[in-house]
């Protein structure tokens, strides 16, 4: 689901009152489970709260009580993507002073573990009754997300916990120690504690999800999770990257590396259909699962960590890829106040061709790529199909408007998928040259506008050739021409004087917010720094327009979007959402969040990955044994060192001095540099 694309059923009397507000949740993943609460940690059924397994909330309510009462929250903070700490403190009638003598700590797992302990530090012994008020709707994410969840279902008592079911599906939730009484009508277990002076008592609690097929009994599972805290399994889904790192003049680069790293990890997920293929899901909560626009961007942005990601997420989705059109599966999606809704399938059929012939030139294996190729030549047939009368690509295709940024997405796949062809000896690649050079003179003709100002690409075409003139963060799409053999970016839709006059449309303020850039301009009619395509920043072409700023030589604007992300990352704990609020930075605002914006989300980790590779520049060419590294020459963030990313599968490593100049300091054995 989607949080502006809501399409579940709204049942009668009961409103739909739209995407609940995430931005200041504590938000444990480890796809497919996920972990939603407020700072104070207490689940209360409120708005997203609960586990959540597949889509389904397996628990509502967990709210703790200590002598009758909540404890006081003091903090509530992620530990690692997948983990939460929450502490609290507790007054109790034996207190003589000001200072609390019981402390309460809240282990949370997004797979549904939580563990609960208190601490006496007080002098003496106390007897403590603990409570813990437990409850379920057993709801769709759909309806929660929605405001449309129903009341708690009634609970029953089972071996050292409560059980709750509906239409064949149940949760079931257990203690240990079990605890000394149960209450299904309350919905409550309870211990009559005694901990003595200096010491602590703990109790871990465990949220399983019981699902059967039709006629067979129900059976139960653990939420999967994301290993790490005491007594906590590691998760299964391997790390399809190398372990990288980076050390810089600036400590937020590193910090920013790990966190995004992190956010990937608990995204991963396997395709059922072959579980040794992994890719990302979108992001929590409201997109966690596949969809292949976001998988693709996620697995090329960290190619230089490796091919393992794109590798099994070009397979996931070959399987899913129609066999008679050649399209991979899409939804519509929101585009803004001035176009229609576009479709996702339409740039995912096109970056699929991308992100195979990028990951070859970064090292998947030959044997790997070859049989991929069937795949890439049936997104091929569907491009030659799409393609208009006006020799653009529409999206929606067909009859949907030619937006500037899907014609870029269609003319790298055009020399990509020459590229691919010619590699492997089939037929067609000097024809694919051919539709993409006059692509290029066809764009550069008809999609510029021309003004006083020094013009403009056009955001779209409609049918009728009428340009929509508003300018956002999708024009940055125009400088991701994509890389070919001898470590060489291919030449883009725009020449050298309309690419220069682009760079200084990005740079300017209506554009970049100080924090990254818009997705509609603030000079544009229906400018809204909430909206998603209206004026919100999105981190993944934020760190697109950095990286082709920088790739053509504009590195002053690609500078302070670097920088103004890398400082939004910081008001963001180093965990960037899928976007946030357009407004002007001044010296005294943070950048607001976006209220339903998610997080962790795969094209943000990943955009954060791209925008700091885009440091060193570095282009390979495993087929001929080549690499090329063109750093950033302003050296933007001071000296930075990269060390364990992937070339030729194999170890690489780069140091980028104060002065911007590059040394290589390790590389596969045979691999030719270039300047």
């Amino acid at each position: 689901m989607s949080p502006h694309h809501n399409t579940a059923p709204v049942p009668p009397g009961r409103p739909d009152r739209g995407p609940q507000p995430v931005h200041d949740s504590v938000m444990c993943v480890a796809a497919p489970a996920l972990a939603v609460s407020a700072a104070h940690g207490q689940l209360l059924g409120q708005g997203l709260d609960g586990f959540y397994q597949d889509g389904r909330r397996v628990l509502a309510r967990c709210e703790l009580r200590i002598a009758g009462i909540a404890p006081i929250p003091v903090q509530g903070t992620l530990v690692a993507a997948g983990r939460a700490r929450f502490v609290a403190v507790v007054r109790t009638g034996a207190d003589g002073g000001p200072d609390p003598s019981v402390t309460v700590e809240r282990l949370r797992t997004a797979g549904g573990i939580e563990r609960i302990t208190v601490h006496n530090t007080g002098p003496r012994g106390l007897r403590l009754p603990v409570e813990v008020g437990l409850g379920t709707d057993l709801a769709d994410l759909a309806a929660v997300a929605s405001g449309r969840a129903g009341p708690d279902l009634p609970a029953s008592v089972c071996d050292s916990g409560l059980r709750w079911s509906r239409d064949g599906t149940g949760a079931r939730i257990t203690a240990h120690p079990a605890p000394d009484s149960a209450l299904a009508s309350a919905g409550l277990l309870r211990w009559d504690l005694s901990v003595p002076p200096a010491g602590s008592w703990t109790v871990e609690l465990r949220a399983l999800l019981e699902t059967a097929p039709a006629g067979q009994p129900a059976r139960s599972r653990s939420l999967p999770s994301a290993g790490g805290s005491p007594g906590h399994r590691e998760g299964t889904v391997p790390v399809p990257w190398s372990a990288a790192e980076v050390s810089c003049d600036d400590a937020r680069a590193g910090e920013l590396l790990r966190a995004s790293l992190d956010d990937l990890r608990a995204l991963l997920l396997r395709d059922p259909v072959r579980p040794a293929d992994v890719h990302t899901a979108a992001g929590a909560p409201w997109r966690l699962a596949l969809a292949p626009a976001d998988a693709l961007w996620a697995a090329r942005m960290v190619l230089p960590l490796g091919t393992r990601l794109a590798a099994g997420t070009l397979r996931t989705l070959a399987r899913r890829q129609d066999p008679s059109s050649g399209k991979v599966p899409g939804v519509l999606r929101h585009a803004g106040p001035h176009l229609p809704p576009t479709c996702s399938g339409v740039e995912a059929t096109l970056l699929f061709v991308t992100v195979l012939a990028e990951a070859r030139r970064w090292g998947l294996p030959e044997r790997e790529a070859e049989a991929l190729l069937p795949a890439v030549e049936r997104c091929l047939h569907w491009l030659l199909t799409a393609i208009d009368d006006n020799g653009y690509v529409p999206d929606p295709a067909p009859g949907g408007p030619a937006r500037c940024e899907v014609q870029a997405h269609a003319h790298r796949a055009m020399l990509h998928g020459g590229d691919l062809l010619e590699a492997y000896g089939r037929p067609g690649a000097d024809g694919w040259r051919e539709r993409a050079a006059e692509l290029r003179r066809r764009f550069r003709e008809e999609f510029w506008l021309d003004d006083r100002a020094g013009g403009r690409p056009a955001a779209a075409l409609a049918p009728d050739g009428r340009p929509a003139p508003h300018l956002g963060s999708a024009a940055a799409h125009l400088l991701d021409t994509g890389l070919l053999g001898g470590s060489r970016l291919a030449e883009g839709l725009l020449d050298k004087a309309q690419t220069e006059q682009l760079a200084r449309l990005l740079g300017a303020p209506d554009l970049d917010s100080g924090w990254g850039l818009r997705t509609l301009s603030a000079k544009a009619p229906g400018h809204n720094p909430f909206g998603h395509r209206g004026g919100a920043v999105r981190v993944h072409e934020s760190a697109v327009a950095a990286a082709g700023l920088a790739a053509a030589g504009y590195e002053k604007e690609a500078s302070a979007l670097l920088r103004g992300v890398l400082d939004a990352a910081e008001t963001f704990g180093h965990r960037l959402p899928e976007m946030y609020a357009g407004e002007q930075r001044t010296a005294d605002r943070a950048p607001a969040p976006h209220p339903t914006a998610g997080r962790p989300a795969a094209v943000a980790a990943a955009g954060a990955v791209h925008l700091l590779t885009a440091l060193a520049g570095v282009r390979p060419d495993a087929p001929e044994r080549t690499v090329t590294v063109r750093p950033m020459g302003s050296a933007p963030l001071g000296a930075v060192q990269f060390s364990g990313l992937r070339v030729a599968e194999e170890p690489f490593s780069v140091r980028i001095s104060r002065l911007g100049m590059a040394m290589v300091e390790e590389a596969a054995p045979g691999l030719q540099l270039g300047t």
